[in-house]
């Protein structure tokens, strides 16, 4: 039963989504810290270098989901709260921000959105 739950178009949606959320928020935000010192343009090719990964999982997801029976609706929200679930730790963890009560409240502010979108 697990290996069925776990083989299923949405777990297979999400866990791509969550994989490609990593690369695009590298992508986006990465080149804050890591290229700071660098032009413009050189952080903006490496960061499509970057999403280009994040576009090999997406996609696929996307994909995935839509044929699994995710409404585009239940994507596009599905693909926010995986993209807070991801900016949170990386800005505390990798770009040092202090948490803000305002992730909590833009969290609560999806789950509403999750409740709207996913209810029958």
């Amino acid at each position: 039963m697990f290996a069925q739950f776990a083989g299923s178009a949405a777990w297979q949606t999400l866990g791509l989504l969550l994989l490609s959320n990593v690369f695009m928020t590298f992508a986006w935000y990465g080149h804050l810290k890591d290229l700071a010192a660098k032009p413009w343009y050189v952080a903006a090719l490496v960061s499509w270098g970057i999403a280009l990964f994040e576009y090999l999982l997406q996609v696929p997801a996307n994909r995935i989901g839509y044929a699994g029976g995710f409404s585009l609706a239940q994507l596009k929200i599905t693909q926010e709260v995986i993209t807070l679930a991801v900016f949170v730790p990386f800005s505390m963890i990798y770009m040092n921000q202090p948490f803000k009560t305002d992730f909590l409240w833009a969290g609560l502010c999806l789950l509403g959105a999750v409740y709207f979108i996913f209810r029958g």
